[in-house]
């Protein structure tokens, strides 16, 4: 039997201040607070939530990948910044639109406390073998 990988964070993730909500290969929730992700305007910076998006969907293809004793790679990201965040925090959620033997794809969304979707993403991760 495979042993599934569990999600670790990593140097980034623990200075952007991520914590885990939820972990699958079909979903992964994290947030991140909006506090000390900030650009030089006051408002959360972009590439906070794209590494946050890339985060969330690149753990559920490994967690996917694992199950194959595998490992994935990302090769695609692309995001669309809706709206942006001046304080809390961003809820980021990764949902599976594909998880295949070779590719895997998840559309991630983030939003704010209210509810406000902030931005949406889609990331495809290869699916290949550990080295």
């Amino acid at each position: 039997m495979k042993e599934i990988w569990t999600i670790t964070l990593g140097e980034l993730d623990k200075k952007m201040g991520v914590e885990v909500l939820e972990e699958s290969a079909q979903r992964v929730v994290a947030r991140m607070p909006i506090n000390g992700n900030r650009q030089s305007l006051g408002l959360l910076h972009g590439g906070a939530m794209v590494a946050l998006a890339e985060a969330v969907g690149s753990w559920a293809a490994v967690i996917h990948a694992s199950t194959m004793g595998k490992a994935a790679v990302g090769v695609d990201i692309n995001a669309t910044h809706h709206a942006s965040g001046r304080e809390g925090y961003v809820t980021a959620t990764a949902q599976a639109i594909r998880l295949g033997r070779t590719l895997t794809s998840h559309e991630v969304v983030i939003e704010d406390d209210s509810g406000k979707r902030l931005c949406t993403a889609r990331i495809t991760n290869a699916v290949v073998d550990k080295t």
